[in-house]
């Protein structure tokens, strides 16, 4: 039964709103015949829907806790990730017609839902205990899906200015012809883009520090020198460059897009793909 509602029941409401923000973003043309598409927003119950499930999915993050101990893996960081970039996104669809966003993210949160079942990951035992542990998760987690919806964003941005600059090419079609037809203008896009990099940058930061501290308070040193401390840090400083050089230079467009992907991509290693490596690949618990 908790299965049927933590997992079964929001993956439908997903699919739900999936349809719905199909449908917006099918809207036809303004009068205007030279105007693109009215960008989409869903309308209020496929909204609330949304969120009831966004909420569903986040009590199924604390799942299984009648097994004993805290259990995490990749496939719970994977999950919370995509929660929170449809917390986001949520959030900030309240402004801005985002719903194109949701064609592609809803999908890949309905798989990512359910992969706790079949990977629950690690018992963590006497470590979760630790008072730095869940804090530093916590924010790991927060900005894992901050960053990775900002660079979902930078992505679409790159295709759409491609379509803009290159108007002789076919417009892309199905899918990715929706989403790029129902997008706000770029310059919106930009401006959500860095509110996303900010924010994520702050918690990526914080979870360093946390985990600087955790680390002296479980290993007696700050640092210990291993890919996700590398990639991590790595990470970091691609996106602090890119934040200096949007306050100072005033970076925008494809130098911004770039950084925002290659600094998601290594973060994405740090913490998601080690654990991937270790629980499926290796099968090292």
């Amino acid at each position: 039964m908790i299965v049927l509602i933590l997992f079964m029941l929001p993956a439908v409401l997903y699919a739900v709103a999936w349809s719905a923000a199909w449908q917006a973003s099918s809207r036809p043309r303004t009068e205007d015949s030279s105007s693109a598409p009215a960008p989409a927003s869903l309308s209020p119950a496929p909204q609330w829907g949304l969120a009831a499930a966004i909420v569903l999915h986040g009590v199924s993050l604390a799942w299984p806790w009648d097994q004993g101990g805290f259990h995490f893996g990749f496939a719970k960081a994977l999950s919370g990730m995509l929660w929170i970039g449809l917390v986001m996104l949520w959030l900030e669809g309240r402004r801005a017609p985002l719903a194109a966003m949701h064609l592609l993210l809803l999908p890949l949160a309905a798989v990512a839902l359910l992969l706790p079942l079949a990977f629950p990951g690690t018992d963590f035992g006497a470590v979760s205990q630790r008072p730095l542990f869940v804090p530093h998760l916590v924010m790991g987690t927060l900005a894992y899906g901050v960053l990775m919806l900002g660079a979902l964003q930078a992505l679409l941005m790159l295709w759409a200015q491609r379509d803009l600059q290159r108007p002789d090419r076919p417009r892309a079609s199905g899918l990715l012809g929706r989403v790029l037809g129902g997008l706000p203008p770029l310059l919106v896009l930009e401006r959500v883009l860095f509110r996303f990099i900010w924010i994520g940058f702050g918690l990526l930061l914080l979870t360093t520090l946390s985990g600087m501290l955790f680390s002296e308070e479980v290993f007696g040193r700050p640092f210990r020198f291993e890919h996700k401390t590398v990639f991590s840090l790595l990470s970091l400083a691609f996106f602090g460059v890119l934040l200096t050089g949007r306050v100072v230079r005033g970076w925008r467009g494809r130098i911004a897009m770039r950084f925002t992907l290659w600094g998601f991509l290594i973060l994405l290693l740090a913490y998601i793909g080690t654990r991937f490596v270790l629980e499926v690949v290796l099968q090292r618990y």
